[in-house]
């Protein structure tokens, strides 16, 4: 009952003086708003990023022609390879494999021209990348075993070439040829050179024999880059580790020897990601932290004046017998009042700013406020209170009930 009691004793003097009260919990809002906005940054920057990894299947080794730095050089990986990595006896773990080739063209449609990625693959390819066509279709195996040109493009490469105008069925020039443009890949969102949105899909043998004329590796046509899925995400690092074995033996690599290819792992990059994001998720939150630090010294320098303007009422009420607890916990909670309303004023003005970015088009992910960071940030700005508060309910003990009736 003493608790509720001071409750309200803290409520009255908080609303008897608002604008000071206001100016006092402003510290404490923006320190809340900045912990909660910066960490929810964090959280859907992480949470996009990761989403975009998992559509292209977390199940995933891509490896790439070149090796790691000191390896040796130069395009080794070969249709051979591929088809070593296909044999179901040798590699039972591997349920699909897909080789690429690839390199810079133009590509042309009427007054409109645009430099990207062309991508010689086979059907299989969409299926390991989880390539989603909104309009048309893929390539099929008959196509790429005619060496028949015809592509599919990418969202960003259908927009740049076509505007509004349906890309279905047209023809571009792609170098010296004409393709007919059988599918348009549905928007992934990704970015930059690695992004299928800025990239056009041609049948494998078009790629490597007629527009880029691939060189020959042991008798047989190279590849830049041979996508594989693993049958069980279990099984990802000892698959990782029995395909390396195969291409070492198969490019006659000596035990000192450097790989001269090199193995992505899409479930090891989710685990990093998901380390560097935390990382990243606690730094942004440490600066906004800082803002929470301001608050604290601003709400103990108010409780501080506060202590000072009612010296009178504190002697009248030791005076009337009233304990060192009971002044004590007078101040305390009003100090751990204005935290946490400040906190709760913060929470809602970051949920605010969050439902305004979610509206902004193309921003490229939302703020997540995860409940951890709720709960951290009201305990937080509820410690401040007490951390804060407690120096000024303190002093206010201490004053001597005589010296305080006569204050003026």
């Amino acid at each position: 009952m003493k608790l509720l009691r001071y409750f309200w004793v803290a409520f009255e003097s908080i609303f008897a003086n608002k604008l000071r009260s206001t100016l006092t919990m402003l510290g404490i809002i923006i320190g809340v708003a900045a912990v909660l906005i910066t960490m929810g940054i964090g959280a859907g920057a992480s949470a996009s990023i990761t989403a975009d990894i998992q559509s292209q299947g977390v199940n995933k080794l891509t490896v790439n022609a070149g090796g790691s730095a000191g390896g040796q050089g130069g395009n080794t990986l070969t249709l051979g390879d591929v088809e070593a990595l296909a044999d179901p006896h040798l590699h039972p773990e591997l349920v699909m494999v897909a080789p690429q080739y690839g390199s810079q063209a133009t590509l042309v449609f009427a007054a409109n021209s645009s430099q990207n990625q062309v991508v010689g693959v086979t059907p299989l390819y969409a299926l390991v990348n989880n390539l989603e066509v909104v309009n048309g279709r893929f390539l099929n195996e008959e196509e790429v075993a005619r060496w028949d040109k015809v592509v599919v493009l990418g969202s960003t490469v259908a927009t740049d070439l076509f505007g509004q105008i349906d890309p279905l069925g047209q023809q571009i020039r792609i170098g010296s040829d004409l393709f007919t443009v059988i599918g348009l890949l549905k928007a992934s969102g990704g970015q930059g050179f690695g992004s299928n949105d800025s990239q056009a899909f041609v049948p494998l043998t078009v790629a490597q024999g007629r527009l880029f004329s691939a060189p020959r590796h042991r008798g047989s046509l190279t590849v830049t880059a041979i996508h594989l899925q693993v049958s069980d995400a279990s099984l990802m690092n000892q698959a990782q580790r029995r395909v390396e074995e195969t291409l070492r033996l198969r490019h006659g690599l000596k035990a000192g020897d450097r790989n001269d290819f090199t193995i992505f792992n899409q479930a090891s990059l989710l685990d990093t990601l998901g380390s560097i994001t935390a990382t990243l998720t606690v730094f942004l939150g440490s600066i906004g932290a800082v803002s929470l630090l301001v608050g604290g010294i601003g709400i103990m320098n108010i409780m501080l004046v506060s202590v000072t303007e009612r010296t009178k009422e504190i002697g009248l009420r030791k005076a009337l017998g009233a304990h060192d607890s009971d002044i004590l916990l007078q101040f305390l909670i009003e100090a751990l009042v204005l935290c946490f309303l400040g906190g709760l004023i913060g929470m809602g003005l970051s949920f605010g700013v969050g439902a305004i970015v979610a509206r902004i088009p193309g921003f490229g992910f939302q703020l997540i406020f995860t409940n951890f960071a709720l709960v951290l940030a009201l305990s937080v700005c509820t410690a401040c209170g007490f951390i804060f508060g407690l120096y000024p309910a303190l002093r206010a003990t201490r004053l001597d009930p005589i010296e305080a009736l006569r204050y003026e």
